[in-house]
């Protein structure tokens, strides 16, 4: 459920300017999950990482998120 969960969150960052924006200033795991969860989005951090696909793409991360995410 959790995996759902984060892929609606990228959308929503996709779609929404302001979270956007938000999003590319995180630059730790925390950031992201509490910005998550302003904007209601419930997020098991465990499920942000590897063996999971990605949810995010490189431009939606700051570089030190995209690196813990994004397998680069």
């Amino acid at each position: 459920m959790s995996i759902a969960v984060i892929k609606a969150f990228s959308e929503k960052a996709k779609a929404d300017p302001e979270v956007k924006g938000k999003l590319l200033a995180c630059v730790k795991i925390k950031e992201l999950l509490a910005l998550a969860k302003e904007q209601g989005f419930d997020i098991d951090e465990e499920e942000l990482y590897p063996p999971n696909e990605p949810q995010f793409t490189a431009a939606q991360l700051s570089e030190r998120l995209g690196k813990a995410l994004l397998r680069v």
